[in-house]
């Protein structure tokens, strides 16, 4: 359902584009890619990268060392989860995740995160391009097939003539402003935490099948088993462990604000031969002990995800894989400083790149399709 409904949105898209944008110069409709161009923000991007134009220079700098490393980081990273994913000693962990809103991350808080990670991204680039004397020729939005997306726009042929540092400080800015805004983001994250004190252990999920089938649900919140009451998932944890398989616990329950005494018999662990096993996907429940539970629930969740997605897609656009910044700003450096080698070297590292992507991410959509 969930296909043939986005085939029916481009499809409409296709038919509109066909009719109503055919020779349009600011919207670009193609199968699976719909492109919306405009000038209306180079002025702002005009006029702050020019009035601060040493500042952003020095920027871009900070960003090219960013840049390098955060590749060397992210190949070592995708290197060492392609040795797991091939030689899987227990649950096989993605290295890599589709970002689809709504699918592989929340809606709401995805979207207002991507909507962050563009803005200052592509910001970003616009700045430094600017200060660097790069002329640019529009700012826009683009959709490909459910994935979301935002550029700046320069002008290719005065990029391609700027000197290599120039370039490369306008392909490393963009990693390095989602890199800071990670970081600020995780420091908010740090400041809302100490609001919340941990109250006790909530069920995410049931496994299937499991003991606690039927009698726990998701959003039950566990304080107690056998009379031992507890706050942390810790102190749960440790209770668990010390259980064993036909063990008939009582866990004190709190749902939907009412607390209750539930009997569950254990089934055995299956990772932990001999331990007991409830059969939940525990979380800490927390709670404010300013008030305002729910209201900086929202504000943290929203740091939270702004700082996941700035972090790993920041980093992820310094892999070393064209069109990304990351491979522009290797194959750019290779063939300028080392001409005779750098073109092989360089379509070495791009082709090494793609297949660690490739392995890293295949358990991710292997999840997807079931």
């Amino acid at each position: 359902m969930i296909i043939l409904a986005i085939l029916a949105f481009w499809a409409l898209i296709m038919i509109i584009g066909t009719i109503k944008f055919k020779d349009s110069e600011s919207v670009e409709v193609a199968p699976f890619q719909l492109i919306w161009r405009t000038k209306r923000f180079l002025n702002f991007i005009y006029k702050v990268g020019r009035e601060k134009k040493n500042f952003w220079k020095i920027y871009g700098d900070v960003g090219i060392v960013v840049g390098f490393i955060g590749m060397g980081v992210v190949l070592y990273y995708l290197t060492r989860q392609a040795y797991k994913i091939l030689h899987p000693q227990g649950p096989v962990v993605p290295g890599a995740q589709l970002v689809i809103p709504g699918v592989t991350i929340p809606l709401t808080y995805g979207l207002i995160a991507l909507a962050v990670l563009l803005i200052v991204h592509e910001l970003s680039h616009g700045l430094v391009a600017v200060a660097e004397g790069i002329p640019l020729k529009s700012v826009g939005l683009v959709l490909f097939f459910i994935i979301p997306g935002a550029f700046v726009e320069p002008d290719e042929d005065a990029f391609k003539k700027a000197p290599l540092r120039s370039r490369l400080r306008v392909l490393g800015a963009g990693s390095f402003a989602n890199i800071i805004v990670a970081l600020i983001a995780l420091l908010i994250i740090n400041g809302i935490g100490l609001a919340f004190e941990p109250a006790g252990v909530e069920v995410q999920g049931v496994v299937k099948g499991s003991p606690a089938e039927g009698i726990l649900h998701p959003g039950d919140v566990i304080v107690g088993i056998d009379g031992k009451n507890f706050t942390t998932i810790e102190e749960f944890i440790r209770i668990m462990n010390e259980t064993r398989p036909n063990q008939t616990i009582t866990v004190t329950v709190l749902k939907n604000g009412k607390i209750e005494t539930l009997k569950i018999t254990l089934a055995e662990h299956p990772e932990k031969p001999g331990k007991g096993f409830i059969g939940i996907y525990p979380t800490q429940h927390l709670i404010s002990k300013i008030g305002f539970t729910r209201e900086l629930m929202t504000l943290f969740f929203t740091f939270y995800w702004i700082y996941v997605l700035n972090i790993g897609i920041g980093l992820m656009n310094l892999l070393p894989l064209y069109p990304l910044d990351g491979g522009r700003m290797l194959m750019d450096t290779l063939t300028e400083k080392f001409p005779r080698v750098g073109k092989p070297i360089g379509y070495s590292i791009v082709a090494l790149s793609l297949v660690l992507l490739i392995i890293n991410i295949l358990p991710s959509i292997r999840g997807l399709t079931g």
